[in-house]
């Protein structure tokens, strides 16, 4: 684990972190996140013995994890990205993108237009 300035993780943040999980500068994570850095092979003569793998997941910084939310092995979320609560993230997220739902997709940029909205949903015209 590598926990970066500024770093706010809620109640019931899970990390499940065989291998390395890195977190970023200003990270914000709500509550009952999962982080999970192993999975389990598809086929089930792959898991008789219990096989799994592991990947690392990196947050880079001022990235913010809506609740419920759980990001899978080998995930990297890039700079300023916003995931929203109850996403299941399978694949990296881009830079200043707002990503959302199961599975986990970007539904739009993160711009200036931002700063003039309380909450961001909906961008000023």
């Amino acid at each position: 684990m590598h926990l970066g300035d500024d770093f706010f993780g809620n109640v019931n943040l899970t990390f499940v972190d065989d291998v390395e999980i890195r977190i970023g500068n200003g990270v914000m994570i709500a509550p009952s996140v999962t982080l999970t850095t192993t999975g389990h092979p598809i086929h089930p003569a792959l898991r008789e013995d219990f096989r799994r793998f592991s990947e690392p997941i990196v947050i880079e910084d001022r990235v913010w994890i809506g609740s419920n939310v759980v990001v899978l092995p080998g995930v990297r979320i890039g700079y300023g990205a916003v995931i929203g609560a109850g996403s299941v993230v399978s694949r990296d997220v881009p830079p200043m993108t707002v990503a959302v739902g199961v599975p986990c997709r970007v539904v739009r940029e993160i711009t200036d237009a931002d700063l003039e909205s309380r909450t961001g949903l909906t961008p000023p015209s």
